[in-house]
């Protein structure tokens, strides 16, 4: 049985009276109606087909048949609470383990990024007997309370929001745009020192830090990646004050990164005390994980609290987890990441050459960045005309967002088995965009479709994670 198709309008008219308003879509001035989806495709109502760049949710692949027959298969048999023995539930964790470093051997299964963060500080508090958290600026962690007090992403669009005094945001390691950049002639200590300096603060204060948490790569902070020994430095610092490294792979994480299969193996020799997991893990099947060290675990469980979550791990999601990471490997989507990010890559740097409006190229395998400046000497944000180029990919059925504290960095995150002739088409029809913005500057009949760009563009911040 099928649920009942409405005629657009309909189903925007039910959106509105029935669901939050809070709750945006995309393109809001005339959103679209998806109904199916394969591979790197989204379809609408009218058959219209979609390149998907923004998914990253559907990391294998939207309605990949194994991982399909995976959970299908598994629910006629079987669902139910986690506290049953079942051998989905460790098989899964045998195989996820293999894929870290050996110190991280304790798994936590929940049902969202949002809830693995949430348990990752819970475990650092517990661990520690610390409470305060250091957080990178533009960072995004998940929607819970706990975690909206640890994302400048999301606090600093509240007018009258006050920073909570247990969180310390320290710089955000932006090689372009940031306090130290590529002409420094250690990016790295720089902003590791001043991560070391908000502790010392704290300190005074008489505060001590539980843990400093880090998306691998920053994503809703526009795509950027860390300079090479800044995770490790900076864990030096944590560690010395009594602390726990968190390692947010919620975006970037199951081989999207193409050179490794977690995003902090960037950082050569270096191992976070906790990782977290989501969104891809499970295809778009809600399902995530906290995996952390024996220590950390037995601390946590001496706490005297029993850990209790009724779906985390259960026998479904273990099915589709594990037909994911068989994706992964049977399809080579990490070899495939590296091969199509990097001709993503190439052609991006082609256009800016082409083109001044493209500052700056940046990114790792199928995560990157296209940042759009109007000088490139004052970095001026091109927010408005980023936000055209969205728009305009739409119409194209091109389907992009763009991140970043002002809103005008590119941001490509698609499926990944994202093909060289998908990264052909986008970047042609970016080219062809570009070139019409040159040769004819945007008429104030623009700007309407801009300013609803820019508004829209708040929710085209990756689905928004977690």
């Amino acid at each position: 049985m099928t649920a009942e198709m409405f005629p657009k309008e309909k189903t925007i008219d039910l959106r509105k009276k029935h669901i939050g308003p809070s709750c945006k879509v995309f393109f809001s001035h005339d959103p679209i109606k998806i109904v199916r989806a394969k591979g790197q495709y989204m379809y609408d109502e009218n058959g219209v087909r979609y390149l998907d760049c923004i998914n990253n949710v559907a990391h294998v692949g939207h309605s990949h048949p194994m991982v399909v027959k995976a959970g299908a298969e598994q629910m006629e048999l079987l669902n139910t609470n986690s506290r049953f023995l079942h051998d989905n539930l460790v098989q899964y964790a045998q195989r996820l383990q293999a894929t870290l470093p050996e110190k991280l051997s304790v798994c936590y299964f929940v049902n969202s990024g949002s809830e693995a963060n949430d348990l990752a500080l819970r475990l650092a508090w517990e661990y520690t007997g610390h409470k305060d958290v250091i957080t990178l600026d533009n960072a995004y962690h998940g929607h819970v309370s706990s975690l909206i007090n640890i994302s400048p992403y999301k606090f600093h669009q509240l007018a009258n929001a006050e920073q909570s005094k247990s969180v310390h945001v320290a710089l955000s390691p932006d090689l372009y745009r940031g306090n130290y950049r590529q002409d420094h002639p250690d990016p790295a200590t720089a902003y590791a020192d001043d991560v070391n300096n908000l502790i010392q603060k704290a300190h005074e204060k008489g505060h001590k830090v539980a843990a400093f948490i880090a998306e691998s790569l920053q994503s809703c902070g526009g795509q950027v990646i860390p300079p090479a020994g800044y995770f490790q430095k900076v864990a030096q610092h944590v560690h010395q004050a009594g602390g726990l490294f968190i390692a947010d792979e919620v975006q970037v994480g199951f081989g999207r990164v193409g050179t490794h299969f977690w995003a902090f193996q960037l950082q050569e020799d270096f191992v976070p005390d906790i990782v977290t997991m989501g969104k891809p893990i499970g295809n778009g099947h809600p399902m995530s994980c906290v995996v952390t060290t024996r220590e950390v675990a037995e601390a946590f469980k001496n706490s005297g609290m029993e850990y209790f979550n009724t779906f985390g791990g259960n026998p479904v999601s273990c099915a589709i987890g594990l037909a994911v990471l068989d994706v992964i490997e049977k399809e080579d989507l990490q070899g495939n990441a590296l091969r199509v990010g990097g001709y993503l890559m190439r052609l991006l740097e082609q256009q800016k050459e082409k083109h001044p409006l493209v500052g700056d190229i940046r990114g790792r395998g199928l995560f990157v960045g296209a940042e759009l400046v109007r000088d490139r000497v004052k970095l001026t944000p091109a927010t408005a005309e980023a936000q055209d180029i969205i728009y305009k990919l739409k119409e194209q059925h091109i389907l992009l967002s763009a991140d970043g504290p002002h809103r005008n960095v590119l941001k490509f995150k698609p499926p990944m088995c994202f093909s060289e002739e998908d990264a052909d088409m986008v970047v042609e029809k970016i080219d062809q965009i570009l070139t019409g913005t040159l040769n004819a500057p945007l008429s104030p009949s623009s700007f309407p479709s801009i300013s609803l760009a820019f508004t829209d563009l708040i929710l085209a911040v990756p689905v928004c994670r977690h």
